[in-house]
């Protein structure tokens, strides 16, 4: 996860229930609580979609969780010629569309 981040720009992280997480130490033990939580359940995502704008790519997927459905924004920007992520953003959705195809679906 800390490669997947920038570093040389302002970052900002929010999970369902969390504060907003604008220093990057507190952004990688977010996601080393989430991943490394046993009894976190597995999530499918689906419907991914793009935007670019100028230098800054925006992406928006929809996350299926056991018992739930989240709606997810993530942003990136180039940096020393890689693509980081600088902004996650992710909260419930109450009434989420159904996949479009099997080729927009991962699960991990």
């Amino acid at each position: 996860m800390d490669r997947l981040w920038a570093i040389e720009h302002p970052i900002l992280c929010i999970h369902p229930g969390w504060p907003a997480l604008t220093e990057r130490k507190d952004v990688m033990e977010s996601w080393k609580r989430i991943l490394e939580n046993p009894g976190q359940p597995g999530m499918d995502f689906y419907n991914a979609s793009a935007l670019v704008v100028g230098n800054i790519v925006i992406v928006t997927c929809y996350e299926e969780l056991s018992d739930s459905i989240m709606v997810a924004t993530n942003a990136f920007i180039e940096e020393r010629g890689e693509i980081k992520l600088f902004h996650h953003q992710a909260g419930p959705c109450t009434q989420p569309p159904r996949p479009i195809s099997a080729q927009t679906n991962v699960t991990l």
